[in-house]
């Protein structure tokens, strides 16, 4: 079996990608190769996992410049024609498609070649290229019921998480020594945060005793923030700054509170049963990191903050009443708990395999409830 998988960028795209890989390969004996752009992470950690990387031309079209959209209107062509010269080379039986700059160029030529196609989508509401594409893939696998109206063949899989995650014990409800906040926002990290964070630990820190922080930046803002945490007062024993979290099973683990966007680390939050304030980023495509954390907010799993209303006194006070509020914490983490679904990697592989098989019919029971 060979699998082709298009997409990449950030962590979101790449590492649940990197799972599906894997799985494939170490499950199935599948050859499992990747095409991606030079823009996005899939050029470190693809090779980094053994996996053959094909570039193409590709980039965005929302959220960005007429120049951008323009140059990005001529290089789909030439990404597609690419990706045409890619699959019939390698003659994969499936392409997946995983988000990102190259997605849409890969599924467009597996489309056009009629290649078996499987779209992963883990967002509450696609972008627009799985939008474009939703009525013409072969299966999709999704994470929100609410999501598979906009394909064919959905199913409702979750999001590859890892084991470790799911494995991890409730924390015990405490409401002062001992409490640790998580500051994460994927593998690029979050302005917001980095900058109104430094500006509240002193205060956050005194108001809640015995509280550490452990902050995520990002690797060209780490320093920066470093600094300014430094500069603040706070005392420098009860928070710390990294560039990117290798071992986020421990972080959600010794974490009583996460601070976070709410991309794909809504899934992670679920899995490991943690209460959240999540302030989803203003300018992600299509919203749809505000309609994940809806969908977490509705079910009584998390709570939110709007961007344009996180000014650093409003941030304080949202993070200072959950971690005074341990029974609000508690029922915050059962209530994610109960959204997360186990087994999604065997799931999503599954519908591969399927799919190679020439069967891209939905399984029995896997309907949109």
């Amino acid at each position: 079996m060979r699998v082709l998988i298009a997409g990449g960028g950030t962590g979101g795209h790449v590492i649940p990608a990197l799972a599906i890989a894997r799985e494939l390969r170490d499950a199935h004996g599948a050859e499992v190769r990747f095409v991606g752009t030079a823009k996005g992470l899939e050029t470190r950690l693809v090779p980094e996992a053994g996996f053959k990387l094909e570039l193409v031309r590709s980039g965005q079209l929302k959220n960005v410049s007429l120049a951008t959209r323009l140059r990005t209107m001529l290089d789909l062509p030439l990404g597609v024609l690419a990706c045409v010269r890619i699959l019939r080379s390698f003659r994969p039986q499936v392409v997946v498609g995983v988000g990102g700059y190259a997605s849409g160029p890969g599924m467009l030529a597996a489309i056009l070649l009629r290649v078996p196609t499987l779209v992963y989508e883990p967002n509450a509401v696609p972008g627009m290229t799985n939008r474009w594409l939703g009525r013409w893939v072969s299966a999709a696998a999704v994470n929100f019921a609410q999501t598979a109206k906009y394909f064919r063949n959905p199913e409702v899989t979750g999001v590859p998480v890892r084991p470790e995650i799911f494995a991890l014990p409730p924390r015990p409800a405490a409401a002062g020594a001992g409490l640790r906040l998580l500051v994460t926002a994927g593998s690029q990290g979050a302005r917001i945060f980095n900058e109104a964070m430094p500006k509240i630990a002193a205060e956050l820190l005194n108001a809640v005793p015995g509280l550490t922080i452990m902050h995520q930046a990002g690797a060209r803002h780490a320093e920066a923030t470093r600094a300014s945490y430094a500069a603040s007062g706070a005392d420098a024993t009860r928070w710390r700054v990294e560039a990117f979290l290798e071992d986020m099973p421990q972080q959600y683990g010794a974490a009583d509170l996460v601070l976070a966007r709410s991309g794909s680390t809504v899934a992670e939050l679920c899995a490991a049963g943690r209460a959240s304030l999540l302030v989803p980023f203003a300018a992600a495509a299509d919203d749809h990191q505000r309609k994940n954390a809806e969908v977490l907010v509705q079910a009584g799993a998390a709570a939110m903050l709007l961007e344009r209303d996180a000014a650093p006194a409003t941030l304080l006070e949202g993070l200072r009443g959950l971690l005074r509020n341990p029974e609000q914490r508690a029922e915050m983490a059962e209530k994610a708990r109960g959204l997360a679904r186990a087994g999604a990697l065997e799931r999503i592989t599954g519908i591969v395999v399927r799919l190679a098989q020439g069967d891209g019919s939905r399984p029995e029971g896997s309907s949109s409830s």
